[in-house]
């Protein structure tokens, strides 16, 4: 057989290797890699010189190991070629052209001749070793003739040149590294709010707030614990955690639209201090009187939306909530992405169907229009509006509004002028890395609604579901709690929470302060830390030229105060209760609380730990009918680990 001839078959198997298949290629490679670490073992010090390539049993190893495993060593990227004595290894990924292929046998030519002199009596013909997918051909019998040329070739004195020669030459296919995932900046903003600090009863005794009902921090939390990270601390708001929950308060009687419960336990991280927790519970109306209902989906459709868990989720989510709604309630979608428009005009909520295919066919591309998404969305809502309805847009969204209004103070009175026609507006945040929470809260404080995170299905459920009716329908507005402390009976008192509803103690009393709302059905909880005169837990010392605190004669420990306004109201009406009672045990809620002062690094836990919280999480964990109690015990184990 003339050189000519090996050349050109050389290049046509180099040009007809037939497509690699990617399973084929990883199992080939790691054929060819143990094999070549094997080579290696058997002398450490070996190279890709003479030496090496001079050693007994090279390609004898070589032969055995096509003959135990009967296949070839490379990949289906890769075709080996044996010529007599020789192989080469191409990189099979360049795919080199016949004019490549032609180049790499040139160099081996010469080689290959010397060789093909010395064992031309038992070399075995050229074998084309082809894909290991399509049809590998290497075979016992050939291997085995491959091994007897390779001992004639070892005993002539050219032998050291020629293998020498071609294992410098070999070029042996490395493993493509894969390409680091670069994520997009970190932008996500949360509430600029400095925890509340301790309080001297005797310098500033009244303590006022409004209402809140968010718990948009709590599933904020459970996705960086799930995602194996520690919350950023701004992002731990403890009312929203501590609201997530539902607690066994008393149903309101008479008139009033909700009542209130005072109880007095144990602080749990604190020895010689005490936790005051105050629960409103509101009525749940008869589902069968409540109005119609008119929503307005305002969807964010931007760039940033197209994520798993963003438009997809937030499709889902309100598909969710469709079977929940009544023939006489009507929806309607406006999306915003670089220019705002109406995808879905006002639609019976009977017609499901519809609906559904209009959220199925969104699409997430441009900027973020808010302010253009905004106007119309509410003008839609106050068309849709009848005597005695209730409207509301249910804004839904990954991050800002980065085209029109951009500044909160702008997007907040622009908000509050709209509550006050009538329509109020809820917030849903998706996905993660562009999250501006501090728009959310400044949006649903002012529009009367609800702040809510959407992570899983499950929380669209509890939300947008469970939790419906509180959501969309307000049985009070504007409510505040204003607790004054007795300098007599506490030395010391710290409000946990509610940093961004703080009020001033004026603000109690005016009527045009906006406040939270109570929605039908809902629950809303407070926590005060307490200390007592007397404690040995009390952190500041007496002021030396201080005024003598005279004794009231009261064992009140305090007094509440509550004003609420009912829907559409101007003026508001006020509840006063007394603060007393005998300290019982702490609850699930003061777990919860602790709990979110571990995330936060709160200063005021003695040596309490994540462990301390699990503990009395587990004992007061209560009825759990849908297992959100469970799963918060498991957030609290995953916490503690990753603060190891």
């Amino acid at each position: 057989m003339s050189d000519d001839d090996d050349l050109k078959k050389l290049a046509r198997a180099l040009r007809d290797a037939p497509a690699p298949k990617d399973s084929a290629k990883d199992a080939a490679l790691r054929v060819a890699e143990e094999n070549f670490a094997r080579l290696q073992e058997t002398d450490p010090a070996a190279r890709p010189s003479q030496d090496r390539a001079t050693r007994p049993g090279f390609l004898k190893g070589l032969a055995m190991t096509f003959s135990n495993n009967l296949r070839p060593l490379l990949l289906t990227t890769s075709s080996l070629v044996v010529l007599g004595v020789g192989f080469v290894l191409v990189q099979p990924n360049l795919r080199p052209s016949f004019e490549d292929a032609e180049t790499q046998a040139v160099a081996v030519e010469p080689m290959l001749t010397e060789g093909r002199e010395r064992v031309e009596a038992d070399a075995t013909e050229p074998v084309i070793v082809e894909s290991l997918v399509e049809e590998p051909v290497i075979a016992l019998k050939e291997a085995e003739s491959f091994a007897a040329g390779q001992s004639r070739l070892q005993a002539s004195p050219a032998a050291p040149k020629v293998q020498g020669a071609i294992a410098q030459r070999s070029i042996i296919a490395p493993r493509q590294e894969t390409r680091p995932v670069i994520e997009p900046p970190n932008t996500e903003r949360f509430p600029d709010a400095d925890p509340n600090t301790l309080k001297i009863t005797s310098e500033e005794p009244v303590s006022t707030f409004s209402i809140d009902v968010d718990t948009a921090s709590y599933a904020f939390v459970r996705r960086s614990l799930n995602n194996g990270q520690l919350p950023n601390p701004e992002a731990v708001r403890i009312e929203e955690m501590v609201n997530y929950f539902t607690y066994d308060y008393p149903a309101p009687t008479g008139d009033t639209p909700f009542a209130t419960q005072v109880s007095v336990t144990e602080t749990p991280w604190n020895t010689g201090t005490q936790l005051v927790q105050i629960g409103i519970q509101g009525e749940l109306p008869a589902i069968a009187d409540r109005p119609p209902l008119n929503l307005v989906f305002l969807i964010d459709t931007s760039g940033s939306m197209d994520s798993s868990d963003k438009l997809p989720l937030l499709i889902q989510s309100f598909r969710l909530m469709l079977p929940e709604l009544r023939p006489t309630d009507q929806v309607a979608i406006v999306t915003y992405a670089g220019s705002a428009g109406t995808v879905l005009e006002p639609t019976p909520a009977s017609e499901r169907a519809k609906i559904t295919i209009a959220l199925e066919n969104l699409g997430a591309g441009g900027s973020t229009a808010g302010e253009a998404g905004l106007r119309q969305a509410y003008a839609l809502a106050e068309d849709m509006a009848d005597d005695g309805d209730v409207s509301r847009v249910i804004l839904a969204t990954d991050g800002d509004f980065n085209v029109g209004l951009s500044g909160v103070d702008e997007m907040e009175r622009f908000i509050e002028d709209k509550r006050d026609s009538g329509t109020y507006l809820s917030v849903l945040g998706f996905g993660r890395g562009n999250l501006n929470d501090a728009l959310m809260q400044t949006l649903a404080q002012n529009g009367n609604g609800q702040a809510a995170y959407i992570d899983t299905l499950s929380e669209a459920r509890k939300v947008l579901v469970d939790q419906l009716s509180g959501a969309l329908f307000p049985i009070a507005q504007d409510v505040k709690i204003q607790v004054e402390w007795n300098p007599a009976q506490i030395a010391e008192y710290r409000l946990i929470g509610y940093e961004t509803r703080a009020l001033n103690r004026e603000d109690f009393n005016n009527d045009k302060v906006d406040a939270g709302e109570i929605g039908a059905g809902h629950q809303v909880t407070a926590l005060y830390e307490i200390t007592p005169v007397g404690s040995d837990a009390i952190r500041n010392e007496p002021l030396r030229y201080g005024e003598a605190i005279a004794a009231t004669g009261s064992s009140e420990l305090g007094f509440l105060r509550l004003r609420y306004k009912e829907p559409g109201a101007a003026t508001s009406q006020l509840i006063e209760t007394p603060i007393t009672g005998t300290p019982g045990k702490p609850g699930f809620a003061a777990a919860i609380a602790g709990f979110a002062e571990l995330l936060r690094g709160s200063d005021y836990l003695e040596n309490w730990d994540y462990g301390d919280a699990i503990d009395l999480a587990s004992q007061s964990r209560g009825t759990d009918r849908f297992g959100y109690r469970t799963e918060a015990i498991s957030l609290m184990r995953l916490a503690e680990s990753l603060s190891n």
